[in-house]
């Protein structure tokens, strides 16, 4: 077998490129690697440059569409600080079962916390944050973020 050291690129289909474009170098500020205007498609890094990249690739306006989930790893403090910058750019966060949260949802048999959204095709988005300790899918955390409880990101980050 190959060892596969990491996910290297991903693709999407989105409807207008141009407008994709906006909302994944505009507002999630990832890094315009390359256009090919010709072929209607655009790569950006993810991360740093030359790591990981997502290509953008324009298909029409099709009713059949594919809805596609994608998770970037980001840093806690930026997780925690994510529903506020995505309210205020009018974009709903979503906790696990796609209700609009305020805060991210703690994943415990990872144990990760994150926070999803939509782009502006439909495509699942994930804010996603490794947490330390992990504690199994039955442990005393719970899905909840807020408070100060056992099941509290909070509680969680402090120990």
């Amino acid at each position: 077998m190959i060892p596969i050291q990491s996910l290297f690129e991903s693709h999407l289909a989105v409807a207008d490129l141009r407008r994709s474009m906006s909302f994944y170098g505009d507002l999630l500020g990832l890094e315009l690697a390359q256009v090919f205007d010709g072929r209607k498609v655009a790569f950006y890094w993810v991360g740093a440059k030359r790591e990981s990249m997502l290509g953008l690739w324009e298909a029409g306006t099709s009713p059949q569409k594919m809805v596609l989930h994608i998770a970037f790893r980001v840093g806690l403090q930026d997780l925690l600080d994510a529903p506020a910058k995505l309210n205020a750019a009018n974009v709903i966060p979503r906790d696990f079962d796609g209700h609009s949260t305020e805060e991210p949802v703690i994943l415990a048999w990872m144990p990760a916390a994150s926070l999803y959204l939509h782009d502006p095709d439909g495509n699942l988005l994930e804010f996603l944050t490794m947490l330390p300790d992990p504690r199994g899918p039955n442990s005393e955390w719970s899905v909840g973020v807020s408070g100060s409880g056992p099941g509290s990101l909070p509680h969680w980050i402090q120990l």
